[in-house]
């Protein structure tokens, strides 16, 4: 039977081990005796959730181990009780990483004032944001914090069971998350009498068929049960009647991540990174018109500019940045003249944004922020459950005007009819997917409403990314070189060699191949 002792032991020896492999590697370095990685990328980066990934082998127990994975739970189940746990949960005021960021103690708080025969702690893994992989990478890169955390949370609110609901388009992270609960449950850290203390808590998968609603935690739960994945009316919370009508703790990856650290390290130095009311780190998936795209992790309260700019490399191309959407489809666009704003929940909310799970999309001057609104609300529209009719029905017709506005037949009245259906929407939908989900309409109406009135009044796209709105045009430039003509699906462009060509609007397609073969760039959107 594995305890504590043995427990240090391993980890003692495990170190050693690590040590030799990772200098081979030479893609760490060592400061206040944790691994960094190394490069100017991660230079401003404060790694805590993804303090494991990249440096660790998510398929061994055993290095997890020599990084003091464990001894959190260790500590906890030999010398702390449950409401101790609690009570440094709270004091660490840990919030919610998936979006709403309520504090992950007051939730545990609450699930452990409830008495029951049964209570439940589920991992929500269902990441179905466009362009996020936030948790992706912690259940690939580093399983076994999740299963600590987890345990840990088990433990303190009186559970004996954990499910983790993942999505099945996740084939790695399924692979490795069961890897990890079959050596967790060899090495006696899940299961019956978990290092001999007598606390049992075990572990199941359940796969997710991708509908985005389920990353709402009521639909998560009904589709645990074998239910159509639908959100509840909130008349309960979870934590006094979640799963199975149980007290049930529902927390994201990147949450769970964290609570063994905290442990590890203490309150006080979790509190000391980021703000005072957004503790912590956030991890972000850094995407879109960004030279160095891919997963950041730094402290709450760091300038959208600090994240694009010095960890990112600034906007791809050199060309000018117009906006950063945070929140996924459910977030806001941030204009260029708001990226002084500091990244945390009370910030972000101020301007129109939200958190959400960690999408973070950066966007360029060809982008057109009416088209951005018509993408993601397409998305919402695709994923609502269509049980509540303001959701089902009015994210419809808010796509159908941007629909309208985007193709060159919109008008004024088009803009305020979305405007009252935001409202609407907003305030009437059941559960968080529609309440958010006019989030980018109404942030884009409020910072780029020209571009707006520009599409209703001029008929034009300033961005020149709205193709019923486009014109192509050959300027003086035109060598007569006639690889436009030659390469124009319709024929609409006449001109003889060596002379300038001209393109006859009424029969071109906008297909653009003229613009992307010229090779001096004489032909030009407008």
């Amino acid at each position: 039977m594995m305890t504590l002792e043995k427990l240090q032991e391993l980890k003692e020896k495990s170190r050693l081990v690590l040590e030799e492999r990772l200098k081979e590697e030479d893609n760490t370095e060592v400061k206040d005796g944790n691994f960094i990685l190394k490069g100017d990328y991660y230079r401003k980066q404060t790694r805590i959730a993804l303090r494991n990934c990249e440096i660790i082998r998510p398929e061994s127990i055993d290095e997890y181990i020599a990084l003091d994975g464990y001894t959190s739970l260790g500590r906890i189940l030999t010398e702390m009780k449950p409401e101790d746990v609690i009570n440094t949960m709270v004091e660490s005021n840990l919030r919610g990483r998936g979006g709403a960021g309520f504090p992950a103690g007051r939730k545990w708080a609450e699930a452990f004032k409830y008495d029951s025969d049964k209570k439940y702690v589920i991992c929500n893994a269902d990441e179905g944001d466009p362009g996020a992989f936030m948790d992706r990478s912690i259940l690939e890169g580093d399983p076994h914090s999740v299963l600590e955390g987890m345990a840990i949370a088990g433990y303190a609110i009186g559970a004996d069971q954990g499910f983790i609901y993942v999505r099945a388009e996740y084939p790695l992270a399924v692979k490795r998350l069961k890897q990890a609960i079959e050596q967790a449950k060899e090495y006696g850290l899940l299961g019956n009498n978990i290092l001999g203390t007598g606390f049992n808590f075990d572990i199941e998968l359940r796969l997710g068929a991708g509908a985005f609603v389920c990353g709402e935690g009521t639909a998560l739960m009904e589709s645990i049960e074998g239910k159509r994945g639908m959100p509840r009316t909130k008349i309960y919370r979870t934590a006094q009647k979640g799963l199975w009508q149980k007290p049930t703790v529902i927390n994201n990856v990147e949450t769970l991540a964290n609570v063994p650290v905290i442990f590890q390290r203490g309150t006080e130095w979790f509190r000391g990174i980021g703000t005072e009311k957004s503790p912590g780190t956030k991890v972000f998936a850094l995407v879109g018109k960004v030279k160095n795209a891919g997963l950041v992790e730094v402290p709450m309260g760091m300038p959208l500019r600090e994240i694009v700019f010095d960890i990112g490399g600034g906007v791809a191309d050199d060309k000018a940045i117009k906006a950063v959407q945070t929140g996924g489809p459910s977030g806001g666009c941030i204009p260029a003249d708001l990226l002084d704003t500091p990244v945390d929940f009370e910030s972000l909310a101020k301007i129109g944004s939200i958190m959400g799970s960690g999408g973070m999309v950066v966007m360029d001057e060809t982008d057109c922020m009416v088209d951005i609104a018509r993408f993601f609300l397409d998305f919402t529209v695709e994923e609502s459950c269509g049980k509540c009719v303001p959701c089902r029905e009015g994210t419809k017709r808010m796509l159908e005007l941007l629909e309208k506005i985007t193709s060159g037949e919109g008008t004024e009245e088009d803009i305020a009819r979305m405007e009252s259906l935001a409202d609407t929407i907003s305030s009437a939908s059941l559960c968080g997917l529609g309440q958010t989900a006019a989030n980018p309409v109404t942030s884009t109406l409020h910072y780029f409403r020209e571009e707006y009135e520009a599409h209703v009044n001029e008929k034009k796209c300033p961005a020149g990314a709205c193709q019923a709105l486009l014109e192509f045009y050959i300027t003086d430039k035109c060598i007569g070189c006639t690889k436009c003509a030659r390469n124009c699906p319709t024929s609409c462009i006449d001109g003889k060699l060596k002379e300038r060509h001209v393109i006859d609007t009424d029969r071109c397609i906008k297909c653009g191949n003229c613009a992307s073969v010229c090779p001096v760039g004489a032909v030009i959107k407008r």
